[in-house]
């Protein structure tokens, strides 16, 4: 569980609940006409720009905001580090063992096309393209959720037009004024919280989970070039520490770069 984001959501729902108690309108927050001009309307809009599987899926990807994901950064240095070893001690088809209880997909395919003996430039240009497409589907999906932070507040005010509208249409019944001025304001306040609250940040830690994943497997192609080139592996533990942050670079310097 990502606890950054649980506070945010938690923190930001305790704020307008909060706010709205001590402003005395906290009972009119809830309102079911709002909800479905607003949240329902701008959710089938997208039905309309984006394919079926991408609109149903929108859900599953916005619960990657709650999870925490580690792509071990400090063990692919150590990992290609040892690889490093084995390949100029006993040569690249020694990998050849080593690959096979690999979990990480990407490393695994990039050593097997060292193992086979592909050409450095044919190697980095396969990698890099797998990394370009990755980038690409999750950019797919945050544009998805920046759409829907677009359409909300538009929806929001199309809400607040219908209840003026409603509002104008019965001006001699008093019992109707209420009512629809709770629609015009409140579609307004759940767009603007649609918004700003939910998937402008969503779509932002979405992008920070990917330029995470993007840098650790840039550092899966460094290491597998600088093996295919046969560097030594403390230049190769050179090159991949520059990807770490000052923090974890101090806690794994001392066991990569080896005398």
């Amino acid at each position: 569980m990502d606890i950054a984001s649980l506070i945010g959501v938690v923190g930001g729902i305790a704020c307008i609940v909060f706010g709205a108690y001590t402003s005395g309108s906290l009972n009119g927050l809830l309102d079911l006409p709002s909800v479905f001009i607003t949240i329902g309307g701008s959710y089938m809009c997208l039905y309309i720009t984006y394919p079926l599987s991408y609109v149903i899926g929108i859900f599953k990807v916005m619960g990657r905001v709650f999870k925490t994901w580690d792509f071990e950064e400090k063990a692919i240095v150590q990992r290609m580090v040892t690889f490093s070893e084995k390949a100029r001690r006993e040569g690249i088809l020694a990998l050849e063992e080593e690959i096979q209880d690999l979990d990480d997909e990407f490393m695994r395919s990039g050593l097997r096309l060292v193992v086979d003996g592909t050409d450095g430039e044919i190697i980095r240009a396969l990698m890099e393209n797998e990394i370009n497409q990755m980038e690409t589907r999750h950019n797919q999906w945050i544009t998805l959720i920046n759409a829907w932070a677009t359409l909300a507040p538009g929806f929001g005010m199309l809400g607040t037009v219908i209840g003026l509208i409603g509002m104008l249409n019965n001006m001699e019944d008093k019992s109707s004024l209420g009512p629809n001025m709770a629609v015009a304001l409140v579609t307004t306040l759940y767009g603007s919280i649609m918004q700003n609250w939910m998937f402008v940040p969503m779509a932002g830690k979405l992008g920070y989970h990917n330029a995470a994943e993007v840098n650790a497997k840039e550092m899966v192609v460094e290491g597998v070039l600088s093996i295919q080139a046969g560097d030594n592996p403390r230049i190769l533990a050179q090159k991949l520490l520059t990807y770490l942050s000052p923090k974890d670079r101090r806690a794994i310097e001392s066991d990569v770069l080896k005398d």
